[in-house]
């Protein structure tokens, strides 16, 4: 697993062992950061990032390598963070990066020095029923800037519940995998 573009390009990530995370493979990211790229128009410069079930830190560096301003990296696995922090050390991003160790379906408030986020990645487990809540939680608790994207990563045979304060705007399949892209409406 590598950074696909940006500074860092071609940069190695770590990945915990075992099953526990499933990692975006580097072409759909690389699919993912095309589309993102023709969407945002001005690019990744300046965004607040929020990568939610973060597992290797993937999808906030890869926006960090691209020109986004910060990213919050959230998951709740002990063995996730602990891969999260070597890859923001490796690749020299401390300072523009927070780890959080704390549920997406429970996230409280928006860390200090944080601004809401303009784009966010959600990979969670698949067929666990976790996006909904998550995406209530981000809106609830002020995480999200107007009219942030959201990038939701799922099993392609799951059904996606969005709450009505998102639109969906695209969605692709890739291999097994879903990618949702919703807009923030609320």
């Amino acid at each position: 697993m590598r950074i696909v573009g940006g500074k860092n390009r071609g940069r190695a990530l770590k990945a915990p062992k075992g099953q526990a995370t499933r990692p975006t493979s580097d072409r759909t990211r690389e699919s993912v950061f095309n589309i993102l790229t023709s969407r945002l128009g001005g690019g990744f410069q300046d965004l607040s990032v929020v990568d939610l079930f973060a597992g290797t830190g993937a999808l906030g560096l890869e926006a960090l390598s691209r020109g986004a301003r910060q990213a919050l990296l959230v998951d709740n696995d002990r063995a996730a963070i602990k891969i999260i922090e070597e890859n923001v050390r490796e690749l020299g991003e401390a300072d523009n990066v927070t780890i959080l160790k704390r549920e997406a379906t429970n996230l409280g408030p928006l860390p200090a020095q944080s601004i809401p986020a303009g784009l966010v990645f959600l990979d969670p487990p698949y067929n666990q029923s976790l996006v909904e809540p998550a995406l209530i939680s981000l809106q609830d608790n002020n995480w999200l800037a107007e009219d942030a994207l959201c990038i939701v990563e799922m099993d392609a045979k799951e059904t996606i519940v969005i709450p009505d304060i998102f639109t969906m705007v695209d969605q692709r399949k890739y291999g097994k995998a879903a990618i949702h892209i919703l807009k923030f409406t609320g």
